[in-house]
């Protein structure tokens, strides 16, 4: 335990700004409700907020590792969090959701900047090794995953912009931390900066594309859950915050714990099959109890340990896939997967209104039972993937923090 608790300060100072951060990720949820309603908006419009963040983040991927290898790592993180405090604080000023979604975007940009370099920061600073700040980087996401809907149903009681106020707040408090307790960080060498077109030639190889495909398909179903149920459930604020604060928790417990004992004990391509198959019954559980809140609180939050499962499975199995780079594979497979992160919001928002309520979650059932067949179909040319361990050095940990965080 003293080896975690004994940090300095640049690593406490990164994963303030961490914990910070993955708020965004579910903030949004417990308010898409009184947005929708305070700004007029259709389910379809509300969910682009979600559409923007994410699809976003998924192209910035591309051009952050030139980014931090040009102006170097500090000052990517800086760069990024100063992004997300002027985004947050302009989303919740705004008068439209046009101008929500827009501002949104500019916050995932942030995030992807920030993301990107903030684990090799941690592994540059903390005592222990890579394994102590992978560790240390997973308590942070989940803090900040499970945190996200509580803070933003306790602020959204108050109203709908003060959650991205109070974002806007805390993000200045970590550009301080930070520009404070991280030291100077120096670009990379001409001849070591990466290329923008680097993660799309990773994809090159087939093995790897075939798993981004895998993963895009999870990340729809995963958003097609996230994004959309708080519309139907139709609770108050305060109770959609509890609801998924339950489930973050819940993703947060699945993927510290739950998945590095199941990984040390069986295969992944099994277990991974195993963990999407069970997300696809569960999305179909919520889809069928549409119309019974009791069925999908509970179906919803019992999500959440799956969810938390299938990431860090496939995150695990992705980064084993390619013989490139491990932070520019990684930076490639996230562009490909966040396409669903991006894609399933705005399409659930229009199922809901020209098919049915429970049609979103129907296509999301549907889109990773998909990737349960594609893993058995790809099964020779994934096989040879090795189970990797975040224990070798800070190029190989942040590439695991970014597969994590998608």
């Amino acid at each position: 335990m003293a080896r975690f608790s004994h940090q300095p300060a640049a690593v406490w100072a990164v994963l303030l700004a961490c914990v910070v951060a993955f708020m965004g990720i579910g903030l949004v949820d417990p308010i898409l409700p009184i947005i929708a309603d305070g700004l007029h908006a259709s389910p379809s419009q509300v969910e682009l907020l979600f559409t923007s963040y994410f699809a976003i983040i998924g192209v910035s991927n591309l051009a952050a590792g030139w980014v931090s290898s040009r102006i170097g790592a500090k000052n990517t993180m800086l760069l990024g969090l100063a992004l997300v405090i002027v985004c947050s604080a302009a989303a919740g000023a705004s008068s439209s959701v046009g101008t929500v979604v827009a501002f949104r975007a500019g916050w995932g940009l942030g995030i992807a900047l920030f993301v990107s370099t903030s684990m090799s920061t941690i592994v540059g600073s903390a005592r222990g090794g890579v394994a102590t700040a992978v560790i240390l980087f997973e308590s942070a996401l989940g803090i900040g995953i499970a945190s996200g809907p509580l803070v933003g149903g306790l602020l959204g009681g108050i109203g709908w912009r003060i959650p991205f106020f109070g974002v806007a707040v805390l993000m200045a408090l970590s550009f301080v931390s930070v520009a404070t307790g991280v030291g100077r960080t120096a670009p990379a060498a001409r001849s070591e900066r990466i290329s923008l077109g680097a993660p799309l030639r990773a994809l090159a190889e087939r093995r790897l594309l075939a798993g981004a495909v895998i993963a895009l398909l999870y990340n729809f179903g995963f958003f097609m859950l996230l994004a959309y149920t708080p519309l139907p459930l139709d609770l108050g604020v305060h109770e959609l915050g509890a609801v998924f604060f339950g489930w973050g928790v819940l993703v947060a417990l699945g993927a510290i714990f739950c998945a590095p004992a199941l990984t040390a004990r069986l295969p992944l391509l099994p277990l991974l099959a195993a963990a999407f198959a069970m997300l696809a019954v569960d999305l179909l559980i919520i889809g069928l109890g549409i119309h019974d809140k009791g069925v999908m609180i509970v179906a919803i939050i019992a999500s959440g340990l799956v969810l938390g499962i299938a990431n860090a499975v496939l995150s695990n199995l992705l980064l084993g896939l390619s013989s490139a780079d491990t932070s520019i594979a990684a930076s490639g497979t996230n562009f490909v997967r966040f396409a669903g992160g991006a894609i399933a919001p705005f399409l659930a928002g229009k199922l809901s209104e020209h098919v049915s309520a429970e049609a979103p979650l129907y296509v999301g059932a549907a889109s990773v039972a998909i990737g349960v067949v594609l893993i058995g179909a790809c099964a020779p040319l994934l096989s040879g993937a090795r189970a990797v361990r975040p224990t070798e050095d800070a190029e190989t940990a942040e590439a695991w923090e970014l597969e994590l965080v998608g």
